[in-house]
């Protein structure tokens, strides 16, 4: 960030936390300009929403002034289900009037707004969607790989990416003063980069009103594997981490939709709470019921002993299933015995079924005492699986959304034990789509370069995933007339062996911005901290402050502060439109707003916009005297000295985890009698692995038909008593006065898909016999026909 006026620059650095901090007579001088915000007591409501909010204290804006302030940033685009990458521009940055001239006679806004999207993409843009007008797409290159789009009143942007926006004190009442300036932004705005995807963003304009402005970028190929170079800083050091050029990957290739119920690779492992087998052996029981045939599974009930079911994962069968169920005990040990993190050191050292993807569903009643050692566990075999994580309190939350986050799977947060069953069921659901197995990548470059994958390389990718990896090329090639190079991905997808040949120029791209590189550190600052937080030692902390000080990206370990230079010119001999020539030191700060879980936990929200401008002036404002009062403080003696330097602080890796970030789903189903329950939990109990029922008393007693009248209306033609009983049970779930679609989709699925590999030919007179025994009338489509 920087604000530049005439008189005066603020740029704002990072620095180490437990660096020199400002001189007492700084410190008093950033108290006293904070002081002037006293006027924005009155606003002490509390957040309703968490989120990070970057805010710096410029001064006060005279009347007649001027002040630009630019900001540049750079993340991941987020994809929607369709492939689409989605760019976001909260409405925080171009605020309501009533709320940002609020010291105004004026309805004019203090400044204009406009934008202008540049998308460069080597698979070719094909469409931009927005919630506001825009020009049509213009392509730059004949290709389509690069393309601009902007709003209809395009003028020559002031900035050629990032975000300027000009503030003007538009001649307020003199009674009123200056206006006072306070930058408050959401931090996580928008996403500029995602692997080859550059998106370059300028503002000036007229905003688009009290919305977030949303744009939807659809790509050439959505599914599909691409490299592109990115060049270094010539200004940093061969070898270092900004330095050499940076190749970015990603890896999303076709997979097929399966059909439902069919045989399916995955390796399944449930992780049990003590406390959680007291009350949820119903979903347990239909979540081992509805894994598919061809998969394999184990379960660990984490106590002391942290052992599984099995010695290791195996094969879905009957017997091993029967067996399973038999050994789960019903109740477990106190919480206070769980031991979630030797449980997860066991089932990573387990061999993992070659071909099956390895995905763990972890439930947690409480939050442990080693929280983060588990998460630094996780992050460090987070290419061998993926994560579907059930908390059911709010302290467990943070770890839970951690566990997801690093591994690419999903958190859930589990309000009652009514939807349990139902929510667990959904993500299994989720969990059973097909993946690309034993993924790997070769590298053909000339002699005298390599290539270092940071933080290595996914072993799965799964069906709508976007895999993002950042290459570095180390070394001088020797043959400079060699202009490519070639990146092979090899994985197997059903079976099959797939390859994908990749070739990509040597020559280096990018216009200095280093996007690449800057995602590729904020993606290794995660897993240092999360390192430091686990009590490894200072090695993890040196390295991130060093890295987070030479790259600009934030971390844990780093700050911002406003430096301020002068520039003002010997003539200038007017008011002063920032703060005094003597102050160097400006507060800047990222604010972590606190926010609500119990509002909003239970739906899925976007946490990140604050819900006002004023709420987040007032937020930063409360952190930013914090912050200023403890400065003014500081005793006499100044900063501390080299061999008095502060205690590093206790550190955690979950504080920075917003719980609703990552969106915490417990969906409100429809009513559900515990009768109507319990009527599907004994017909789950019954069915075989391969989705197949037994004609017997205990399925007639759930069909509420005598046996022998099931016998007796058996049609001719069926030849086997359980394929008759099979059409039964399921003509029987779609009952016109019942809905057991939450519960039962998946065991249905495996019943359809038995019966059509069975009887094909006999499912029509059995649909009819059924439909007059049961008094239903289940349409042939619903058993593929």
């Amino acid at each position: 960030m920087t604000a530049c006026s005439e008189d005066a620059k603020v740029q704002a650095m990072l620095q180490d936390e437990l660096s020199v901090l400002p001189l007492p007579t700084q410190a008093q001088q950033l108290h006293e300009a904070t002081g002037s915000w006293e006027n924005l007591e009155y606003l002490q409501d509390q957040s309703r929403y968490p989120g990070k909010v970057f805010a710096c204290f410029l001064g006060t804006l005279s009347p007649g002034r001027e002040l630009v302030v630019t900001l540049r940033y750079v993340q991941e685009l987020s994809r929607e289900p369709d492939g689409a990458a989605r760019f976001v521009l909260p409405h925080t940055l171009h605020p309501y009037t009533q709320l940002y001239a609020w010291n105004c006679h004026s309805n004019h806004l203090p400044y204009s707004l406009l934008l202008t999207a540049s998308l460069q993409s080597p698979r070719g843009v094909a469409n931009v969607q927005a919630n506001c007008s825009l020009t049509p797409l213009i392509y730059t290159a004949q290709d389509h790989s690069t393309a601009q789009v902007c709003s209809p009143e395009y003028k020559d942007p002031r900035s050629s990416w990032g975000c300027t926006s000009t503030l003007r004190n538009k001649g307020c009442d003199e009674k009123l003063g200056s206006v006072p300036v306070l930058l408050v932004q959401s931090w996580v705005w928008s996403l500029l980069c995602l692997t080859t995807h550059v998106l370059q963003v300028s503002l000036a304009g007229s905003p688009p009103g009290q919305h977030d402005l949303e744009l939807l970028v659809y790509f050439g190929n959505p599914s599909a594997v691409s490299a592109v170079v990115e060049k270094g800083n010539p200004e940093a050091p061969p070898g270092s981490l900004l330095g050499d050029p940076m190749v970015l990957v990603t890896l999303a290739p076709s997979i097929p939709e399966p059909v439902p119920g069919q045989r399916q690779s995955g390796e399944f492992i449930f992780l049990l709470d003590t406390t959680f087998l007291e009350h949820a052996q119903d979903s347990l029981l239909f979540l081992l019921k509805s894994l598919p045939l061809g998969c394999y599974f184990n379960i660990y009930c984490y106590e002391a002993a942290s052992v599984g079911i099995y010695p290791q994962s195996v094969e879905y069968t009957q017997d091993n299933l029967t067996n399973a169920l038999w050994r789960i005990p019903s109740t477990g040990s106190s919480l206070g015995d769980t031991n979630l993190l030797e449980t997860l050191r066991s089932v990573y050292s387990t061999p993992r079924p070659r071909g099956h993807a390895r995905q763990l569903f972890i439930f947690m009643t409480g939050l442990p005492s080693d929280k983060e050692a588990i998460a630094a566990e996780v992050c460090h075999h987070r290419n061998s699986h993926r994560c579907f994580s059930f908390c059911f309190s709010e302290d467990s939350a943070a770890l839970a959304v951690a566990l997801a986050r690093e591994t690419g799977g999903e958190v859930t947060y589990v309000s009652s034990n009514n939807s349990m069953t139902a929510v667990v069921l959904q993500c299994l659901k989720r969990a059973l789509k097909p993946a690309a197995e034993v993924v790997s990548l070769s590298w053909t470059l000339p002699r005298g370069l390599e290539v270092e994958v940071l933080g290595g390389t996914p072993q799965s990718i799964f069906q709508g995933q976007h895999s993002l990896l950042y290459a570095q090329i180390h070394g001088q090639a020797q043959d400079t007339t060699v202009a490519k190079g070639v990146m092979t991905l090899q994985c197997s997808l059903e079976g099959e062996d797939v390859t994908h040949t990749i070739e990509f120029p040597l020559c280096s791209q990018g216009d200095g911005r280093l996007a690449g590189h800057r995602l590729a550190v904020r993606s290794l600052l995660q897993r240092l901290f999360l390192e430091a937080a686990s009590g490894s030692g200072d090695e993890p902390r040196h390295r991130a402050v060093e890295i987070s000080l030479a790259s600009g990206i934030i971390c844990p370990f780093t700050s911002y502060v406003g430096i301020r230079t002068s520039q003002r010119v010997t003539w200038y001999r007017g008011p002063l439109a920032l703060l005094a020539p003597c102050q160097s030191h400006i507060p800047c700060q990222l604010v972590e707003l606190p926010g609500s879980c119990k509002d909003s936990s239970c739906y899925p929200v976007t946490i990140w916009v604050p819900p006002g401008w004023l709420t987040a002036v007032r937020e930063s404002w409360r952190v930013l005297r914090r912050l200023t009062c403890g400065i003014a403080a500081l005793p006499n003696r100044g900063a501390c000295s080299k061999e008095h330097k502060p205690l590093p602080p206790s550190i955690s890796s979950l504080k920075y985890v917003d719980p609703t970030a990552y969106v915490l789903r417990s969906p409100i189903f429809g009513p559900w009698s515990t009768e109507a329950f319990a009527e599907c939990q004994k017909l789950a109990a019954l069915q075989s692995e391969d989705g197949s029922w037994a004609l017997s008393s205990g399925l007639a007693s759930v069909l509420e038909v005598d046996e022998a009248e099931i016998k007796r209306k058996m049609p001719g033609e069926v030849m086997e008593p359980s394929i008759w009983a099979t059409v039964l049970a399921v003509t029987w779930l779609h009952r016109p006065d019942k809905c057991y679609q939450d519960y039962c989709e998946l065991l249905e699925a495996k019943a359809v898909t038995w019966l059509c590999s069975q009887a094909v030919s006999q499912l029509d007179k059995c649909l009819e016999a059924a439909n007059n025994l049961l008094g239903s009338s289940v349409k042939p489509n619903i058993f593929r026909l």
